[in-house]
């Protein structure tokens, strides 16, 4: 045992001794070695005995002392230990690879002639084994190899040149079932190589490393490895910028010396998005990685690669060349926005309980499809705002029409998404790209400016590989394609123009397509299974209109306001779920617009006011305006219906039993009617307005709430549609005078008339609305007809001032409708004419209902009715026969009713005894009374001749039923007697002598 340490230092010279030998004896003694070390490798494999090391220990020893001649030895010293690197035995592995990579090292340190930065072929020899330890599955030796790998790159990695892609090989080597271990200590490698040796790696070699930073962001190991490889990405895309300028140049060297080498073995360069610059291709590589990152199956993943990508490309997308825009637009954004819309239409729905360990996850984020909504719209918001920044730059492309389609027909696939997330970012990002004005030309100051060097600068009309092809159709024939009209060749200079009318009218129908599929009501019993937009969604979609608007007007037919109206009436008419709605209606009691139908009025303002200072021929659509106004007026009595859904009123739903909830359309009606009283006022002599038959539409709207009047759902209602209506009839009465021989207004005259009527004497109205609607408005469907009659709690001075707006429909009549006789048709003078009749005195009915007790008392309407009767019935301005007959007709009518009405209460009062008679009955003969004293009143201010002799008769037949009167108990009634049976004095005189025969 003595003599082991003489035999070890003896074995020692031994081997170092081989350096003395010639090149035929060293490869013989490493072939005996090898020989020595397979003979162990098969004894070790067969038992679990200590292996034998000594085979590869002189390997190694061998190896180290013949440096100076390291290319003889290499090949089978190295191709040994990578054989002895895969022995299952662990032991004798774990040798092989630290003899493999100790000698690696060695090879590096040691000062060749010439040096390896001289020698490529040699430096590419001696790192070749390196690479090759990745194809073994033991970690332990990737993991010895990666060790080894970070510590010549802390130690030689200045040095390493045109080693760099072998090294960058080694560390982009992983794979997922490598465990967390290996892949951490690979990223410390590439974090190494990011953080200090970019500038000293050959340009070439970036490609490489984005591509290993993006392996190491697709992995699934470490999550947090995958996110900070995206910051790499991120410092890489910096470093590209800051060096811009001589990673050109460098990478146009290695680009022509490829181009000569192709071109002499009568080959094609083939590289990755060829033909683009060599500058170019870098980029489109890390956004190519980037890309693929935003479609990784790990949301936080997903979100930071997007956040990047989208930022990297608007940070530094300057320094692309113009033709690379289109691989840009298509190949990465476009791919992008595919990939990203099939993974959110085809995502689970399957809650997620927890994010790993004791992560808990927000409700908005627990199914694999909420997850990739977020995606979605991430991506969709970053694509938009990059064609809201670079618009000129791609406009300058060929493609930019069909491009611009693509992202609108992605707007609209998003938009109509039945996630509200990701519909409604849709929505923004048209918004965004709406917002877009026409930008000033670039010029290569302003690049110079932000620091991009001008040889960066790529002229418009630079042409080369690459250059996209220039469109086939003309924008003549695109923009006929979308407005549908015929137009001429631009003249020069005009091109733009008409290419921005091509893209707003494509916008236009996108808008209007995601409009008419998102607001068209279900049609069949599954209403339940259907989709209903938000009405965050919906305002969002209607508030994009006016932007729109300011682009399309010039050519905004008749036909686009048709759609629009048909979009508008459709968005309002949805209904809210009941879970949102207590967070967007306002109570009931509150006369407040939501959103929505405040974005609606907003875009029919607009576009009223573009028509007010357009040319003439725009003045057409004011009727289609009024008529879509008028729609929404009728809300106010009659909600719309939207499908077959059944809904409830916010104020009567039980959130438990109603899935969803309609609106308080009232404020919206009473708005709209005051949007359309104001509009007629600026509009009523329009010629449009006139043919149009407008103020008739307005006046058939009206009758509604002025027929149900009490009935209607709020008391609001009834009183601004009477407001309105004397407001519109104020205008509109003298241009319907001034047209009367035109005829356009005769149907006017007859729906006048009934408005009138059923204001005035409402009695019944029939329940028309469906039943949900029914109670919506509050209605008691206990019969088919109801009475609108005034609520038993309305207060004396409330029925007063309900009154006095009773007046005031008549004072119109007297002062707008009857002194122009002449120039309104009879018949409707005739219906005038019996309805003063009948307000005069209300005695029609022996019956004494509620309603009738309430006509009764309206004393001072009926007052008024009668003074403006007398005032025209003895008119001294009696201008045509007609005109004099319905006058008399007028006065017998009034006479003979006065004369019943006496006659009933004579009789009543001799029946009733001691017991009073009602008191409705005793108001009724007061007002006859007074009635008759004013007749008389009148009677005497008149001219003899304008009364016939008819009317003479039946008012001295009154005397002597007022005589009986006389006997009656109430002292009420012997006052108004008294005041009645006054004014006879001044009629009777005399009897005149008849002279017959000559004698007196």
């Amino acid at each position: 045992m003595t003599d082991l340490p003489i035999i070890s230092n003896i074995l020692s010279r031994l081997f170092e001794s081989s350096q003395y030998l010639d090149d035929v004896s060293l490869h013989h003694l490493i072939n005996a070695l090898c020989s020595l070390s397979v003979e162990a490798m098969e004894m070790a494999s067969g038992n679990n005995k200590e292996p034998s090391l000594f085979a590869v220990a002189k390997l190694l020893e061998t190896g180290l002392v013949n440096m100076d001649r390291i290319e003889i030895l290499w090949r089978p010293l190295t191709g040994h230990l990578l054989e002895v690197c895969q022995h299952p035995n662990s032991r004798m592995r774990e040798w092989g690879a630290e003899a493999l990579t100790a000698l690696i090292k060695a090879s590096l340190a040691y000062k060749h002639d010439p040096p390896l930065a001289q020698n490529q072929r040699l430096q590419l020899l001696l790192l070749s084994p390196l690479k090759e330890l990745s194809n073994v599955l033991h970690a332990d030796i990737r993991q010895k190899q990666l060790e080894s790998v970070l510590q010549i790159l802390q130690s030689q990695g200045d040095s390493l040149g045109p080693g760099w892609p072998l090294v960058l090989g080694v560390i982009g080597a992983i794979r997922n079932d490598q465990g967390e271990s290996l892949i951490r200590t690979a990223f410390q490698c590439l974090q190494l190589v990011v953080t200090d040796f970019l500038p000293t790696m050959p340009c070439t070699c970036l490609q490489i490393v984005v591509d290993v930073a993006g392996s190491f962001g697709l992995q699934n190991q470490e999550l947090n490895i995958s996110l900070t490889s995206i910051g790499l990405l991120w410092n890489i895309s910096d470093y590209f910028f800051q060096r811009g300028e001589a990673i050109i140049q460098e990478l146009e060297r290695e680009e022509e010396a490829l181009q000569k080498r192709a071109q002499e073995k009568g080959e094609t360069l083939n590289r990755p998005f060829h033909p683009a610059p060599p500058f170019d291709c870098l980029w489109l590589c890390l956004y190519a990685k980037l890309g693929e990152m935003c479609v990784d199956p790990r949301p936080a993943v997903r979100k930071s690669a997007g956040q990047t990508l989208f930022s990297t490309i608007a940070a530094h997308g300057t320094l692309l060349q113009q033709p690379t825009w289109h691989i840009v637009v298509w190949k990465v954004l476009y791919q992008l926005l595919d990939c990203v819309r099939a993974s959110s239409t085809t995502a689970d729905k399957e809650k997620i309980e927890s994010g790993g360990g004791n992560i808990l996850i927000h409700h908005s984020r627990d199914t694999a499809e909420k997850q990739w909504a977020e995606t979605w719209v991430l991506t969709l918001a970053g694509v938009a705002r990059i064609f809201n920044t670079r618009r000129y730059l791609l406009q300058q492309l060929g493609d930019f029409f069909e491009a611009w389609e693509v992202l609108l027909n992605h707007i609209q696939s998003a938009a109509l998404s039945k996630n509200n997330e990701v519909s409604l970012a849709a929505l923004k990002s048209f918004q965004e790209i709406l917002q877009i004005v026409t930008p000033v030309k670039d010029s290569g100051d302003a690049f110079t400016a932000m620091g991009v060097p001008p040889v960066l600068i790529d002229p418009l009309s630079a042409s080369g590989p690459g250059r996209p092809l220039v469109r086939s159709d003309s924008l003549v024939e695109r923009l006929t394609r979308y407005n549908g009209a015929e137009l001429q060749a631009p003249p020069p200079g005009e091109e733009s123009a008409l290419e921005d009318a091509a893209l707003w009218w494509s916008a236009w129908n996108t808008w209007y397509r995601t409009g008419t599929d998102s607001t068209r009501a279900p049609s069949g019993p599954t209403e339940r299974f259907s989709f209903i937009p938000s009405q965050p969604f919906l305002t969002a979609l209607v508030q994009i209109f006016p932007a729109l608007y300011q682009h399309i007007k010039a050519n905004f037919s008749m036909e686009d306001l048709r759609k629009l109206g048909v979009i508008l009436h459709g968005a309002v008419s949805v209904p809210i779920s009941s879970d949102a709605s207590p967070f967007i209606l306002p109570s009931y009691t509150e006369a407040v617009l939501t959103s929505l139908q405040e974005a609606v009025l907003t875009a029919l303002d607009v576009l009223q006011k573009a028509i007010c200072v357009g040319p003439e021929n725009l003045q057409v659509m004011y009727p289609a305006i009024f008529e879509q106004l008028l729609l929404f007026v009728e809300f106010s009595c009659k909600p719309p219906q939207y499908g077959r859904m059944e809904t409830k009123h916010v104020a009567n739903a039980k959130y438990n039993q109603a899935e969803w909830v309609a609106l308080n359309y009232v404020p919206f009606a009473e708005r709209s009617l005051e949007v359309v009283e104001d509009l007629y006022h600026k509009t009523a002599c329009h010629k449009a307005v006139i043919n149009e038959k407008v103020l008739q539409n307005i006046i058939k709207t009206l009758r509604m709430p002025l027929g149900l009047k009490y009935a209607c759902p709020s008391e609001s209602t009834w009183k601004l549609a009477v407001s309105s209506l004397l407001k519109v009839l104020s205008i509109g009465l003298p241009v319907a005078r001034q047209h009367a021989s035109s005829g356009k207004f005769d149907t006017m005259w007859p729906e006048l008339a009934n408005a009138f009527e059923d204001f005035l004497f409402t009695k019944r109205y029939t329940l028309t609305p469906p039943q949900q609607h029914a109670d919506a408005l509050g209605y008691q469907p206990a019969c088919s007809l109801c009475r609108s009659s005034p609520p038993d709690n309305l207060s004396i001075q409330e029925f007063q001032k309900n009154e006095a707006v009773d007046v005031e429909v008549v004072q119109l009549i007297s002062t707008e409708i009857l002194p122009f006789a002449n120039f309104i048709p009879k018949d409707f003078v005739g219906q005038i004419m019996a309805m003063l009749n009948r307000g005069s005195i209300h005695s029609q009915s022996p019956s004494f209902t509620e309603a009738e007790i309430d006509v009764r008392m309206r004393e001072e309407f009926s007052k008024v009715c009668f003074e403006t009767l007398l005032q025209f019935s003895f008119s001294n301005k009696v201008s045509t026969p007609q005109e004099g007959y319905i006058s008399r007709m007028a006065l017998s009518v009034l006479l003979k009713r006065s004369q019943d009405v006496l006659r009933r209460y004579v009789e009543d009062e001799r029946l009733s005894g001691h017991c009073p008679l009602p008191r409705q009955q005793v108001t009724e003969i007061i007002f006859v009374l007074k009635a008759i004293s004013t007749l008389m009143d009148s009677l005497k201010k008149t001219q003899p001749e304008n009364v016939d002799g008819n009317t003479w008769a039946q008012v001295i037949a009154l005397y002597p039923t007022l005589v009986e009167c006389v006997t009656c108990s109430s002292p009420e009634v012997s006052s108004a007697l008294k005041e009645a049976l006054g004014p006879f004095k001044d009629f009777m005189q005399p009897p005149v002598s008849r002279v017959q025969n000559g004698e007196s």
